[in-house]
């Protein structure tokens, strides 16, 4: 079984969040995304207190892809820093895990 992690990423807006998710599901980079459509975010940017309304995406993905679809993200996003972090999956149901294995990338064992 590959590794696989979950990847987070917040953005402006839920049209955005959109645009992403599908753009990185289209090109199987990710298997799946899920929309958190309203997180308040407060945070340091450029020396001053930002205090803003965000989205967070959620999205699985194979581990070894990760450097390809951070590379995609940062074309794709609108943030000069945007948030990409990304976590392996130490349990899971294993069917669930096959099936992000089985939607992204290329999968040479079918």
């Amino acid at each position: 079984m590959r590794e696989v992690s979950v990847v987070f990423v917040t953005v402006g807006n839920a049209e955005d969040a959109s645009k992403i998710g599908r753009a990185l599901v289209e090109e199987k980079l990710i298997a799946c995304a899920n929309i958190i459509p309203r997180i308040h975010s407060i945070y340091w940017w450029k020396g001053e207190i930002c205090d803003d309304q965000e989205c967070l995406l959620i999205m699985k993905t194979q581990s070894s892809l990760f450097p390809l679809l951070k590379s995609r993200i940062r074309q794709l996003h609108s943030y000069e820093v945007p948030e990409i972090i990304a976590f392996p999956i130490a349990q899971g149901l294993p069917e669930y895990l096959d099936w992000v294995v089985e939607n992204t990338g290329i999968n040479p064992n079918p």
